[in-house]
């Protein structure tokens, strides 16, 4: 049998290949699996030309999946340095790369990226709308838009942002709140921008049944933008951030009756506090459609260190039901992130994912926790660098200092408590006291 979509397929009870890699990797029915991508509560981001693809699954009930945001910028050019960084998320088992390059014709690097990579793949198009159309934003007509949408998908790109829901009538709204922070969305104020230029409606919003069709016709899943998100706390939760989320619940609905996957994208900054209360409220508004959540960042001053005030916010979003966790590195804010920061926004990112696995109960979230533990009884340390999420960094602590004793490590020495028990438990004694014979 035939099938437009993912959704398509799971409506009409259509098994895909890409439904029982997912049902494999998550432990999880294949019927349970067809039931919530037919309702649209997990899908599977799969671009019918996107071949190198290693299927995921993103949603209620599955693991939370981690993206990493790369590409070019005007002031920093080098592809190399992208397609590095790229192979870096690769081998950390990241589940999708968003290449967010914004200057020049990105074509070559993107389809080159697709072709190479097993992650899921994401874009955003109107970052790419200017360099590829050769015109500046006022020139460009709404239909020059999805000209490059089409493309994006042709060329195999699995899930794009499209901020569909900053329309004109939320465009009187930002002029009544006047925010602290105003539009942080790169795209939102490109999208903002056109339209006061123009005069325009949203061409996105407009136009969205053609976008849908565009998606529908390669399996490209929707990622609602989030164009309106808070960017500091003070703003947060604030009557432009909900309007736009009762827009996006519509264009959720819109998309879904096409057949086209969805996820819409979450607040950014955003105090503790609120972020609980922030998932309910997405996922009652969107259907239970998967949350795809920027950060949250839960403090604006702690520039160099985003990536901890993200993970903060990342695991507190997971664990009361996000589903997909955008990285943030040490450079937000501040610049272009290099390798080092590409890494240790991965780390910290995961670590935020994998404690809101236990702390929601996925099936063997804690199975990896319990090996850990149980070579720190042994006092293996080869071991636990085998079961480390940088394995890495903890060899490299690890061996950055001698030993003087065997299976200890140079924080306890010999008065590691797990040596001791373990000696007391087999019967054995312990003498902290130096031998001074030969002195």
């Amino acid at each position: 049998m035939m099938y437009t979509t993912q959704m398509n397929a799971a409506k009409n009870r259509i098994v895909t290949k890409e439904m029982i890699a997912v049902a494999t990797k998550e432990n999880i029915a294949v019927e349970v699996l067809l039931e919530k991508i037919a309702c649209g509560e997990i899908i599977i981001p799969a671009n019918k030309m996107h071949h190198s693809l290693d299927p995921q699954g993103i949603g209620t009930g599955l693991k939370t999946k981690i993206n990493v945001n790369l590409g070019v910028s005007k002031d920093c050019q080098d592809y190399t340095v992208e397609m590095k960084k790229a192979q870096l998320a690769i081998d950390y088992n990241c589940a999708a790369i968003m290449d967010l390059s914004n200057t020049g014709k990105t074509n070559t690097f993107r389809e080159a990226l697709i072709a190479s990579s097993p992650t899921m793949i994401g874009t955003v198009p109107i970052y790419d709308a200017i360099g590829y159309l050769g015109k500046d934003l006022k020139e460009i007509d709404a239909r020059d838009f999805l000209e490059v949408i089409e493309a994006h998908a042709k060329a195999g790109v699995d899930f794009m942002t499209i901020h569909a829901g900053l329309n004109k009538r939320m465009v009187e709204l930002i002029k009544r709140e006047k925010r602290l922070t105003n539009i942080v969305s790169r795209g939102g104020s490109l999208i903002f921008a056109w339209m006061e230029m123009t005069g325009k409606e949203n061409p996105f919003y407009e136009y969205y049944d053609e976008v849908l069709e565009i998606f529908a016709h390669y399996d490209v899943t929707m990622s609602l933008g989030d164009a309106l998100r808070p960017g500091s706390i003070d703003d947060s939760t604030d009557g432009m951030q909900i309007g736009e989320l009762i827009e996006l619940g519509n264009l959720t609905k819109r998309a879904w009756e096409k057949d086209v996957q969805v996820m819409v994208e979450g607040p950014g900054h955003m105090a503790m506090d609120e972020i609980a209360a922030n998932i309910k409220l997405q996922k009652r508004l969107c259907h239970n459609a998967p949350f795809y959540v920027l950060g949250p960042i839960v403090t604006d001053i702690a520039p160099g260190y985003d990536h901890i005030t993200s993970a903060i916010g990342g695991a507190i979003a997971a664990m009361h039901g996000a589903d997909f966790l955008c990285y943030v590195t040490p450079a937000e804010h501040l610049r272009l992130p290099d390798i080092d920061d590409v890494k240790e926004g991965i780390v910290a990112s995961k670590i935020a994912a994998h404690a809101a696995d236990i702390a929601k109960g996925i099936p063997g979230a804690r199975d990896i926790d319990h090996l850990m533990s149980d070579a720190r009884r042994q006092v293996d340390f080869e071991k636990m660098f085998t079961y480390a999420i940088d394995p890495h960094k903890a060899k490299t602590y690890y061996d950055s200092r001698t030993v003087s004793e065997e299976h200890t490590c140079t924080m306890c020495g010999n008065m590691c408590a797990m040596r001791t028990t373990n000696k007391i438990l087999e019967g054995k004694d312990i003498s902290f006291r130096e031998d001074k014979t030969n002195a």
